[in-house]
């Protein structure tokens, strides 16, 4: 028998239970069977046939599934009746069935056990009614014996594989907290885990490398959950939330009335980490002010509370991690050289979503069963065009974007009527995506560029220049901060605008604070300053008015603090007026700009509908020698 066959054959462990449960759907000719580990109380699929491919990325609480509950509190095979009331937790997930509600069905299953220890369960689903008699449950039960085996010897090869690798005992349950497991069976994903593994029990400095919502804390818990130090504390460090004035205080600590305000002593989150790791998250925009002391610590294992006389030794393992390619922030200045070598003893480069092959789908199952939780729905699925619009999005935000679009799409699904009692399928213009080729559905706007996809050069806009402006730096700043978790300060890095600047510019389109005053046009960094000055003819009264703003008289610009002169130093007011009449002192300039700014904003449906205009315009300024040639504007 095949299952015998296997038990002697050198397979990897996915290979070895995907045989398994092959071997079990022919031999007991059903249409579906599941393997699933038991873990808190939790059943988690290991191998799946015959359901959809986000199945495996699902996780069944036990409490929320009668039939699983069920089988698990029995000693032997449990079979359910085909008019059972009890919801089974595959409808809908049935490849010969997908989407559609289970009809009247047999199902059966049985616990696990490995060395006295309930293991988990293996279910099976026929669509045939009588398909599992008194002959088929006496057959599993024998089988009984025959999976527990396969079960047992994946585990004994998976302890000894880590044993090998860490060349220390097994320091109890490796399986992640709730919430922190990494889901993936891609080759990269493979790649990575056992490269992981290998690093987690020595003590070198790990750096991660990763884009933005890729999971790089998931990664650095599994290498302290995998290593010597798991049985201490890992502390958690966001590098970007730290401000400049408290970063030292924070990590480093502070003793008694080091500042004002400090009042007792306080230790830092190095010391915090005494014995364990220190996770520092996003550490490329530590301030340049405390990398010296972070140096410090690596090199020598001390540190010094702030206001403090003497230094302390401290015993933590450090891992890293950054969206950032900080080789090019070194050669800029802005972190230090001496520092990075030491982060970046053992770098690891995480591969993002697009990289992973169908890990997507995984991940999909998975965000999949927690949205159908927390909504109270039967069930909640994707249709087989959305799995073919997740396959082919490029996923600029790796895995946390497709956490929002499967959240986002089942709050809509909802929203729009679908009933909690029947099986809600996402369809592709419930995801809102836009993939090479055009498929996908919803809005006209390209996600991963944040940037109209649907144009045609031939028609006029409708929109005037001020609504094209405030639309595209709205979608810029809403694009910057769902690559940066909504973080703020990194999307204002990213924009390369200054955060103070930003939070300004998002309160003005209505983006926060301000929700119900009418966004108004913003300024970007290098715009003039515009007051009205001259009345045009065949324009609108109202200062908003198109026509009316392209004739605006520039003011100087206010200068900011962070102003230098691009060959150093502060910006001085004659810089300014040396400056080609850009700022002011330039009026003929500014004659020029402003009917160039007309003619291509109104085009020739424009000069259609005002007649006459340009001249018009010119005329006001006719006391002035431009030298103006009003052919050159379409006049």
């Amino acid at each position: 028998m095949l299952l015998l066959a296997d038990l002697a054959a050198e397979l990897p462990v996915a290979v070895r239970l995907q045989r398994l449960v092959s071997s079990l759907r022919v031999y007991f000719r059903c249409g579906a069977v599941a393997l699933l580990r038991l873990d808190h109380g939790v059943l988690r699929p290991v191998a799946t046939d015959g359901l959809t491919a986000d199945a495996l990325g699902r996780r069944y609480a036990v409490a929320d599934h009668p039939r699983l509950a069920a089988i698990l509190e029995q000693g032997g095979v449990t079979c359910f009746d085909h008019d059972s009331a009890w919801p089974d937790p595959y409808d809908g997930l049935l490849k010969e069935r997908a989407g559609e509600p289970l009809p009247v069905h047999d199902c059966m299953g049985m616990p696990l056990n490995v060395e006295g220890e309930r293991w988990g369960v293996v279910t099976l689903d026929a669509l045939d009614v009588n398909t599992f008699d008194a002959a088929a449950r006496a057959g599993l039960r024998e089988m009984a014996g025959v999976i527990e085996a396969a079960v047992r010897v994946t585990r004994l090869e998976t302890e000894t594989r880590a044993l090998r690798l860490s060349g220390s005992a097994p320091q109890g349950s490796s399986a992640p907290r709730q919430g922190l497991e990494i889901l993936g069976r891609s080759e990269a994903m493979t790649t990575l885990l056992h490269e992981l593994d290998v690093v987690a029990d020595t003590e070198l400095p790990v750096l991660l490398l990763g884009e933005t919502g890729v999971g790089k804390e998931l990664f650095a818990h599994r290498l302290h959950q995998r290593s010597r130090r798991a049985g201490k504390t890992l502390v958690h460090v966001n590098c970007a939330a730290l401000p400049e004035t408290l970063a030292e205080s924070e990590l480093f600590g502070h003793v008694r009335g080091a500042f004002s305000g400090a009042v007792g002593e306080r230790a830092g989150r190095v010391e915090a980490a005494e014995g364990g790791t220190l996770f520092l998250d996003e550490v490329g925009e530590l301030p340049m002010s405390v990398q010296a002391k972070l140096l410090r610590t690596l090199q020598n294992g001390e540190i010094q509370r702030l206001g403090a006389d003497r230094p302390s030794r401290v015993d933590v393992r450090v891992i890293a991690a950054t969206n950032r390619n900080l080789r090019e922030r070194v050669k800029d200045g802005t972190f230090r050289a001496d520092l990075y070598h030491r982060l970046s003893v053992y770098p690891i480069p995480i591969p993002p979503l697009r990289e992973r092959d169908d890990d997507v789908l995984l991940l999909a199952g998975r965000f999949l069963e927690l949205n159908r939780a927390r909504l109270g729905l039967r069930s909640l699925r994707l249709s087989e065009a959305a799995h073919a619009v997740l396959r082919g999005y490029d996923w600029p935000g790796n895995v946390r974007e497709l956490e929002h679009v499967i959240s986002r799409a089942a709050l809509k699904a909802v929203s729009r009527g679908a009933s909690r009692h029947e099986i809600v399928s996402l369809a592709p213009e419930l995801l809102d995506l836009r993939v090479a080729g055009g498929q996908g559905g919803g809005g006209a706007f390209d996600a991963d560029r944040s940037s109209p996809v649907e144009s045609c050069e031939d028609e006029v806009p409708v929109a005037s220049l001020k609504d094209v402006v405030l639309i595209s730096q709205r979608r810029a700043i809403e694009a910057a901060l769902a690559r940066h978790g909504n973080n703020w300060a990194c999307a204002a890095r990213a924009l390369e605008v200054d955060a103070s600047n930003l939070h300004k510019l998002a309160k003005r389109l209505g983006m926060k604070g301000c929700a119900h005053s009418p966004p108004t046009v913003p300024q970007s960094p290098d715009a003039r300053r515009i007051t009205p000055s001259h009345r045009i003819p065949g324009a609108g009264a109202g200062p908003d008015d198109p026509l009316q703003r392209a004739f605006r008289r520039p003011e100087p610009p206010r200068r900011h603090a962070d102003d230098h002169h691009p060959e150093g130093g502060a910006v001085r007011h004659g810089d300014l007026h040396r400056a080609g009449g850009l700022a002011f002192g330039d009026p003929c300039r500014d004659v020029h700009a402003g009917l160039a700014g007309v003619a291509g904003a109104v085009g020739a449906a424009g000069h259609a509908k005002h007649p006459g205009l340009i001249k018009k315009s010119a005329d006001l300024f006719g006391q002035m020698n431009c030298g103006l040639d009003l052919h050159q504007y379409g006049a």
